[in-house]
Protein backbone atom coordinates (compact mmCIF):
# COMPACT_ATOMS: atom_id res chain seq x y z
CA UNK A 1 0.00 0.00 0.00
CA UNK A 2 3.03 2.06 1.06
CA UNK A 3 4.42 1.80 -2.27
CA UNK A 4 1.55 1.05 -4.62
CA UNK A 5 -0.58 3.11 -3.91
CA UNK A 6 1.64 5.88 -2.71
CA UNK A 7 -0.26 6.16 0.56
CA UNK A 8 1.61 7.72 3.72
CA UNK A 9 3.57 4.98 5.67
CA UNK A 10 2.28 5.95 9.45
CA UNK A 11 -1.20 5.77 7.99
CA UNK A 12 -0.61 2.16 6.93
CA UNK A 13 0.93 1.25 9.61
CA UNK A 14 -1.65 2.96 12.08
CA UNK A 15 -4.92 0.98 10.03
CA UNK A 16 -2.74 -2.23 10.27
CA UNK A 17 -1.84 -1.63 14.44
CA UNK A 18 -5.54 -1.10 14.50
CA UNK A 19 -6.13 -3.94 12.20
CA UNK A 20 -4.55 -6.56 14.52
CA UNK A 21 -6.04 -5.44 17.80
CA UNK A 22 -8.94 -6.10 16.79
CA UNK A 23 -8.03 -9.44 15.62
CA UNK A 24 -6.24 -9.60 19.30
CA UNK A 25 -9.26 -8.50 21.03
CA UNK A 26 -12.39 -9.43 19.57
CA UNK A 27 -11.46 -12.41 17.24
CA UNK A 28 -14.67 -12.39 15.08
CA UNK A 29 -12.81 -12.81 11.45
CA UNK A 30 -15.82 -10.87 9.88
CA UNK A 31 -16.16 -7.59 12.12
CA UNK A 32 -11.59 -8.10 11.89
CA UNK A 33 -12.15 -7.96 7.73
CA UNK A 34 -14.91 -4.78 8.37
CA UNK A 35 -12.51 -3.00 10.31
CA UNK A 36 -9.63 -3.76 7.86
CA UNK A 37 -12.26 -2.30 5.15
CA UNK A 38 -12.92 0.41 6.88
CA UNK A 39 -9.23 1.31 7.46
CA UNK A 40 -8.03 1.22 3.85
CA UNK A 41 -11.21 2.83 2.56
CA UNK A 42 -10.84 5.92 5.34
CA UNK A 43 -6.63 6.05 4.53
CA UNK A 44 -7.25 6.09 0.62
CA UNK A 45 -10.42 8.35 0.89
CA UNK A 46 -8.31 11.10 3.21
CA UNK A 47 -5.21 11.23 0.56
CA UNK A 48 -5.09 14.22 -0.63
CA UNK A 49 -2.40 13.15 -3.17
CA UNK A 50 -2.90 14.88 -7.29
CA UNK A 51 -0.76 11.76 -8.67
CA UNK A 52 -3.10 8.64 -7.43
CA UNK A 53 -6.37 7.78 -7.96
CA UNK A 54 -6.84 5.91 -4.77
CA UNK A 55 -10.57 8.49 -3.78
CA UNK A 56 -11.88 7.25 -7.12
CA UNK A 57 -11.03 3.55 -6.56
CA UNK A 58 -12.74 3.44 -3.53
CA UNK A 59 -15.74 5.31 -4.41
CA UNK A 60 -15.91 3.18 -7.38
CA UNK A 61 -15.59 -0.04 -5.47
CA UNK A 62 -18.19 1.37 -3.11
CA UNK A 63 -20.47 1.78 -5.90
CA UNK A 64 -19.75 -1.45 -7.34
CA UNK A 65 -20.80 -2.87 -3.68
CA UNK A 66 -24.07 -1.38 -3.65
CA UNK A 67 -24.54 -3.20 -7.02
CA UNK A 68 -23.57 -6.35 -6.92
CA UNK A 69 -24.52 -6.95 -3.12
CA UNK A 70 -28.06 -6.43 -3.38
CA UNK A 71 -28.33 -9.30 -6.47
CA UNK A 72 -25.95 -11.47 -4.59
CA UNK A 73 -28.57 -11.42 -1.50
CA UNK A 74 -31.42 -11.98 -3.99
CA UNK A 75 -29.29 -14.63 -6.05
CA UNK A 76 -28.66 -16.73 -3.32
CA UNK A 77 -32.44 -16.37 -1.05
CA UNK A 78 -33.42 -17.54 -4.54
CA UNK A 79 -31.47 -20.25 -4.52
CA UNK A 80 -32.07 -21.38 -0.68
CA UNK A 81 -35.97 -21.23 -1.48
CA UNK A 82 -35.84 -23.14 -4.65
CA UNK A 83 -33.07 -25.60 -4.01
CA UNK A 84 -33.33 -26.28 -0.07
CA UNK A 85 -30.18 -25.86 1.95
CA UNK A 86 -28.16 -27.51 4.71
CA UNK A 87 -27.80 -26.29 8.22
CA UNK A 88 -26.22 -28.39 11.05
CA UNK A 89 -26.42 -31.41 9.54
CA UNK A 90 -29.93 -31.30 8.86
CA UNK A 91 -31.40 -30.99 5.20
CA UNK A 92 -33.72 -27.74 4.52
CA UNK A 93 -36.29 -28.84 1.33
CA UNK A 94 -36.97 -26.38 -1.14
CA UNK A 95 -39.84 -25.47 -3.67
CA UNK A 96 -38.20 -28.17 -6.56
CA UNK A 97 -38.56 -31.99 -4.83
CA UNK A 98 -35.45 -33.39 -4.34
CA UNK A 99 -36.61 -36.29 -6.33
CA UNK A 100 -36.23 -34.42 -9.89
CA UNK A 101 -32.63 -33.28 -8.80
CA UNK A 102 -31.83 -36.72 -7.72
CA UNK A 103 -32.83 -38.08 -10.88
CA UNK A 104 -31.35 -35.50 -12.98
CA UNK A 105 -27.95 -35.25 -11.55
CA UNK A 106 -28.22 -38.01 -8.82
CA UNK A 107 -25.29 -40.58 -8.98
CA UNK A 108 -22.04 -40.48 -11.22
CA UNK A 109 -23.02 -41.10 -14.33
CA UNK A 110 -21.93 -39.84 -17.18
CA UNK A 111 -25.13 -38.28 -18.27
CA UNK A 112 -25.53 -36.73 -14.58
CA UNK A 113 -22.21 -35.09 -15.36
CA UNK A 114 -22.75 -34.40 -18.56
CA UNK A 115 -26.16 -32.87 -18.09
CA UNK A 116 -24.78 -31.20 -15.01
CA UNK A 117 -21.38 -29.51 -17.35
CA UNK A 118 -24.16 -28.46 -19.70
CA UNK A 119 -26.27 -26.37 -17.39
CA UNK A 120 -23.01 -24.84 -15.81
CA UNK A 121 -22.29 -23.77 -19.22
CA UNK A 122 -25.12 -21.96 -19.92
CA UNK A 123 -26.31 -21.08 -16.59
CA UNK A 124 -25.07 -17.08 -15.81
CA UNK A 125 -24.80 -16.87 -12.15
CA UNK A 126 -22.05 -14.77 -10.22
CA UNK A 127 -19.18 -17.27 -8.96
CA UNK A 128 -19.82 -16.02 -5.26
CA UNK A 129 -23.44 -17.88 -5.54
CA UNK A 130 -22.11 -20.97 -6.87
CA UNK A 131 -21.36 -22.36 -3.55
CA UNK A 132 -24.54 -21.38 -1.81
CA UNK A 133 -25.97 -23.47 -5.52
CA UNK A 134 -24.28 -26.34 -5.18
CA UNK A 135 -24.59 -26.85 -1.47
CA UNK A 136 -28.73 -26.67 -1.96
CA UNK A 137 -28.17 -29.33 -5.37
CA UNK A 138 -26.18 -31.47 -2.83
CA UNK A 139 -28.72 -31.50 -0.26
CA UNK A 140 -31.37 -32.13 -2.69
CA UNK A 141 -29.40 -35.64 -4.17
CA UNK A 142 -26.86 -34.37 -6.67
CA UNK A 143 -23.80 -36.25 -6.89
CA UNK A 144 -20.35 -35.23 -6.06
CA UNK A 145 -18.91 -35.61 -9.72
CA UNK A 146 -22.23 -33.52 -11.32
CA UNK A 147 -21.12 -30.68 -8.60
CA UNK A 148 -17.56 -30.65 -9.95
CA UNK A 149 -19.19 -30.75 -13.40
CA UNK A 150 -21.29 -27.75 -12.83
CA UNK A 151 -18.67 -26.10 -10.64
CA UNK A 152 -15.97 -26.25 -13.73
CA UNK A 153 -18.18 -25.49 -16.17
CA UNK A 154 -20.09 -22.61 -14.39
CA UNK A 155 -16.86 -19.91 -13.97
CA UNK A 156 -15.45 -20.85 -17.49
CA UNK A 157 -18.65 -20.39 -19.62
CA UNK A 158 -22.42 -18.64 -19.74
CA UNK A 159 -24.20 -17.68 -22.59
CA UNK A 160 -23.14 -14.01 -22.33
CA UNK A 161 -19.63 -15.07 -22.19
CA UNK A 162 -20.22 -17.19 -25.68
CA UNK A 163 -22.30 -14.78 -27.24
CA UNK A 164 -18.85 -12.11 -26.63
CA UNK A 165 -16.33 -14.65 -27.71
CA UNK A 166 -18.18 -15.52 -30.97
CA UNK A 167 -18.29 -11.88 -31.21
CA UNK A 168 -14.59 -12.21 -31.11
CA UNK A 169 -13.23 -15.59 -32.65
CA UNK A 170 -16.32 -16.45 -34.62
CA UNK A 171 -18.70 -18.99 -34.08
CA UNK A 172 -16.37 -22.36 -35.16
CA UNK A 173 -13.85 -21.59 -32.25
CA UNK A 174 -16.56 -20.54 -29.89
CA UNK A 175 -18.09 -24.26 -30.35
CA UNK A 176 -15.13 -25.96 -30.11
CA UNK A 177 -14.50 -23.95 -26.95
CA UNK A 178 -18.23 -24.87 -25.59
CA UNK A 179 -17.52 -28.21 -26.37
CA UNK A 180 -14.10 -28.35 -24.95
CA UNK A 181 -15.19 -26.75 -21.43
CA UNK A 182 -18.11 -29.10 -21.43
CA UNK A 183 -16.48 -32.74 -21.98
CA UNK A 184 -13.45 -31.72 -20.08
CA UNK A 185 -15.64 -30.79 -16.85
CA UNK A 186 -17.99 -33.99 -17.72
CA UNK A 187 -14.79 -36.11 -17.74
CA UNK A 188 -13.47 -34.62 -13.98
CA UNK A 189 -17.34 -35.40 -12.63
CA UNK A 190 -16.79 -38.46 -13.85
CA UNK A 191 -13.40 -38.90 -11.97
CA UNK A 192 -13.96 -37.21 -8.76
CA UNK A 193 -17.24 -38.74 -8.01
CA UNK A 194 -15.38 -42.48 -8.67
CA UNK A 195 -12.80 -41.67 -6.30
Amino acid sequence: MIRILKLPSWQVLLGAVVTVLAAFFIGNPLVVMVVAIVAVSSIALLDKSEDTDNKEWILSSWGFTKQIMPLLAIGVVIAGFLLGSTHDDVSIPGIIPNEWVAWAVGGNSILSNFLASIVGAFMYFATLTEVPIVQGLLASGMGKGPALALLLAGPSLSLPNMLVIRGVMGTQKTIVYVAIVVVLSTIAGVVFGSL
